[in-house]
């Protein structure tokens, strides 16, 4: 237990030094109403994929802070269970941008292509689901909530009380991480896990050492994982292309236990959720590993 400490404290302080900042900018962005002032701009573009203009503000409450935050919004909202439905996975899909961005820059991915790519497939995954969702008229939120009046002091008070939770919770899910990890290796526990996962990274299209990997991915999601992918590179037990092999599956589908939950008790189908990330998650990584074949064919046809 003790030699899990100093790396969970290294970890947790590097996470911390990133989320705090940004969980602190965002908060005073939208005290300030910048978010719904630049919500305006998107309102012709969401027009055409089937929600209401009003509905961007949700999406970039989400994309700049937190997939809570964006529900918070979207009941605050009239929208139909079908609206509700494309809204929730765009932001389940493009998340958090500032936080999980740079987090997967420090294990080895470039920040503006990762930002890049989810705000694309955020918005094909809109426009996939406007074809193919049926007709859910029924409301998501029969009782939307009013907005808060809190002043500025108010604001950052609860802000405070939030981040400490927020350091606690994420202190004990990293402790933890790091423990199970170290147990599973003393008991050869790992090999165990990982072997029967092969087959799937390799439908997955991910090397077939990134099991584990891909299950606190998706099971704690981007900024948890991390801190495990982290001390696997430190120890030379995963490259770090391998590890921006994963980035690219786990950016469309990641967190899938506590994100579906999260708007699955909301009222949204948790079917719909699990199947349109995974699908993009299948197509970002195939279409990635096809593009990069094409390259090294064309680059070898040349220098032949």
């Amino acid at each position: 237990m003790i030699d899990s400490l100093r790396p969970t404290i290294r970890q947790t302080c590097w996470l911390l030094k990133i989320m705090i900042p940004i969980s602190l900018g965002v908060c005073l962005l939208q005290y300030y109403g910048v978010i719904a002032w630049l919500a305006q701009w998107l309102n012709p573009l969401f027009c055409h994929i089937g929600l209401p203009g009003a509905s961007s503000i949700a999406f970039l409450t989400g994309a700049t802070a937190t997939t809570y935050a964006a529900l918070a919004v979207m009941l605050s909202m009239e929208l139909t269970l079908r609206q509700a439905t494309i809204i929730a996975i765009m932001v389940l899909i493009c998340h958090a941008l500032p936080l999980e961005c740079t987090v997967n820059k420090k294990v080895g991915s470039k920040p503006l292509i990762m930002a890049l790519l989810r705000v694309a497939g955020a918005l094909l995954a809109a426009v996939y689901l406007n074809l193919v969702l049926p007709e859910l008229s029924e409301a998501f939120s029969t009782t939307p909530l009013t907005a808060n009046e809190s002043n500025l002091v108010d604001v950052l008070q609860a802000w405070c009380i939030s981040s400490v939770k927020l350091s606690v919770m994420i202190f004990v899910i990293i402790y933890t991480l790091m423990f199970v990890q170290r147990l599973m290796e003393r008991f050869g526990l790992m090999q165990k896990l990982t072997k029967p996962l092969e087959p799937l990274m390799a439908f997955f299209g991910l090397p077939r050492n990134a099991s584990y990997l891909w299950l606190v991915g998706n099971v704690l999601g981007i900024s948890y994982g991390s801190a495990v992918m982290l001390q696997l590179e430190d120890e030379g037990k995963i490259s770090r292309e391998e590890a921006n092999e994963v980035n690219y599956h786990l950016i469309m589908n990641h967190s899938m236990l506590e994100d579906t939950l999260v708007f699955a008790t909301a009222g949204v189908s948790a079917l719909w959720i699990l199947s349109t990330r995974l699908l993009f998650a299948l197509v970002l990584v195939w279409a990635r590993k096809g593009i990069l074949a094409a390259i090294q064919r064309s680059s070898r046809a040349k220098n032949s």
